[in-house]
């Protein structure tokens, strides 16, 4: 019997896969998250029992760069021939989850995308980044790889990835199948509509519902590291003043109420 390839019949399963209608995050859950660091947001999340927020891997393409936006998600799954393959060069994507995912891009979205930090998958490249640009997109977060780094990087749009490839999307091991649906990132689960927030130190994801109740903890812990940092300046005990203590904390609610 020869190993010699066969035509393959392929499975009744329509592509690209879209989840369920979902809410974006608000406007002014956006615009409060504003001020809240990755590392705050963090930080709270994991006091609220929240405890992997975080999306390892991804870095800064551009270091200072920063982002707060509600999640557009899109999920790479590996490629079967029978299936979904990237044979067909660049032009097969046309009809992927990839390109019908742009045409939904609202303002403020940040594209959160599934690519278990391949390193040989493009996921974004210079063309596609600036399209998703146009239509007011945020920022992109990928758990793998982009192209044509450069190009994006004069495009001014906060990108974080793993890092870089000359492949495109399809090109090697992975293929876009499916958006609007949840993503595994970095260790981390992302909801469509969730916020996502990004700088140097990494992305986080906040659950949508928790949005408000981490800006409200966050602003308190981050006025709190004021008073403490000038105190530590002014040469107080560390252990006093970092977490405060309870002495620490009324002189900090003093110190505050003199503020206002």
């Amino acid at each position: 019997m020869s190993d010699s390839p066969i035509e393959l019949a392929r499975p009744d399963f329509d592509l690209p896969v879209r989840g369920g209608r979902f809410e974006r995050a608000d406007v002014e859950s956006i615009a409060r998250m504003g001020t809240v660091s990755s590392a705050t947001a963090c930080a709270k999340l994991h006091g609220m029992g929240i405890t992997r927020s975080f999306v390892d891997g991804p870095q800064a393409l551009s270091p200072g760069q920063r982002v707060v936006g509600s999640a557009l998600t899109l999920q790479f799954m590996p490629q079967r021939e029978d299936m979904a393959s990237g044979l067909g060069q660049e032009y097969v994507e046309r009809h992927t989850a990839l390109w019908e995912l742009l045409e939904t891009v609202q303002p403020g979205d940040v594209l959160v995308i599934q690519a278990y930090g391949s390193r040989f998958s493009g996921c974004i490249g210079d063309i596609l980044a600036s399209y998703f640009a146009r239509k007011g997109g945020a920022g992109i977060v990928v758990d793998g790889r982009i192209r044509d780094a450069g190009r994006i990087r004069d495009l001014g749009i906060p990108v974080w990835s793993t890092g870089t490839t000359p492949h495109y999307a399809s090109q090697s091991e992975l293929f876009p199948w499916a958006y609007d649906v949840p993503v595994a990132v970095g260790g981390t689960l992302c909801m469509p509509g969730d916020l996502v927030v990004a700088d140097d130190d990494g992305p986080v994801i906040v659950p949508q519902r928790l949005a408000h109740d981490v800006v409200d903890a966050a602003q308190d812990h981050e006025q709190w590291e004021v008073f403490s940092r000038q105190r530590l300046e002014e040469g107080a005990v560390l252990s006093d003043y970092y977490p405060l203590s309870p002495d620490a904390r009324q002189e900090y609610e003093s110190w505050l109420s003199a503020r206002a």
